[in-house]
């Protein structure tokens, strides 16, 4: 089974990063995480490109889950995405 803290790892092992949510989507289960990573990483990359590096890098802990969703940034993107969620918020 996967934790986060084995999910964490792996992506800490594999990646720059800046900044790392993940949440177990499952209800506790270990099956579905959804992660939020903002990372170096992804610099001139396309969103396409970064999921690829991402299903590459965590092949193994992803088939053992039953689902797994991702949101990849740069940290510039990230910056942005939280001023637009600030904005909303008000």
């Amino acid at each position: 089974m996967i934790t986060i803290t084995k999910l964490e790892k792996a992506i800490h092992l594999k990646f720059v990063v800046n900044h790392l949510e993940i949440e177990d989507v499952s209800s506790g289960c270990g099956e579905s995480y959804s992660v939020l990573l903002v990372s170096d990483d992804f610099q001139n990359k396309s969103t396409l490109q970064r999921h690829r590096m991402i299903n590459e890098a965590l092949k193994e802990e992803i088939s053992q889950m039953h689902a797994f969703s991702q949101k990849t940034y740069t940290p510039a993107q990230y910056e942005e995405y939280l001023a637009r969620q600030k904005k909303e918020a008000e």
